[in-house]
């Protein structure tokens, strides 16, 4: 077995070994993998975080050994906690990263970093604080960065900044936790799930206080919610169906 990791500060994980197959999510910086299959330009990885599977470019990473993997793996993330920052490289040269890079990883790259990071679990109220750092972030399938988000990887994003693991889609991010009954049972950092005409769960939020909700819809936003769904102002109009609230912390 190989392992790697991302040298880089946001890259691809593709859905199909072609710089034009669908970007299915993103590795930041310090992000760490198995390698389950190489090719001449591109690798299929299973990422370490939520086991999320994908092809890479193999010039966007750089190997590490099965024992730096294990020690990434036992020992919990160091994030960065600004929007953006950077590391410096030992030949002086700076590398952009943003807000979640697990700079942990920079005595595996021999890199350098002096910012903020955050570590360890976080009481549950920061949750809905981190989310507002994404506040505008644009919307963009598979992303999962500050400058181009989903809405499963927000919620993911969200919650890994405070020291929990949710899975990759939002399909996935419903099968855990606790399920409640009604929008009052709610507390702000709970989940809100949306299904589309067919009963997929398609759209995941994160529970604000006064029956609000942070998304990822166009831009990652706040509008209302209630027992139909997500009501949007802009549009005058409810723009999600309500399927289930999960209690996750």
């Amino acid at each position: 077995m190989e392992y790697g990791i991302c040298n880089l500060s946001i890259v691809p994980l593709r859905a199909e070994a072609s710089d034009m197959s669908e970007m299915v999510t993103q590795l930041l910086y310090g992000d760490h993998f198995k390698i389950l299959e190489r090719r001449k330009k591109w690798s299929r990885i299973r990422l370490s975080f939520d086991k999320y599977e994908g092809w890479i470019d193999n010039k966007q990473f750089v190997n590490i050994g099965e024992a730096e993997y294990i020690a990434l793996d036992e020992n919990p993330p160091r994030m960065s906690s600004d929007i953006i920052d950077f590391v410096t490289s030992s030949n002086g040269q700076l590398v952009s990263i943003c807000l979640g890079s697990n700079v942990l990883a920079c005595q595996n790259l021999n890199d350098n970093f002096e910012g903020k990071a955050i570590t360890g679990l976080l009481p549950k109220k920061k949750l809905v604080e981190t989310a507002l750092l994404y506040v505008n972030a644009p919307y963009l399938w598979g992303g999962k960065s500050p400058f181009g988000i989903d809405c499963s990887g927000f919620t993911q994003m969200v919650y890994k900044l405070n020291g929990h693991k949710l899975l990759r889609d939002a399909s996935q991010q419903a099968t855990q936790g606790e399920a409640l009954s009604f929008i009052e049972e709610s507390e702000p950092g709970d989940l809100a799930f949306f299904d589309n005409d067919e009963g997929r769960i398609t759209h995941v939020g994160i529970i604000m206080k006064d029956n609000y909700i942070i998304h990822a819809h166009g831009k990652v936003r706040i509008d209302r919610l209630d027992h139909s769904g997500i009501f949007n102002y802009d549009v005058r109009n409810h723009t999600h169906k309500l399927r289930v609230i999960k209690r996750i912390v």
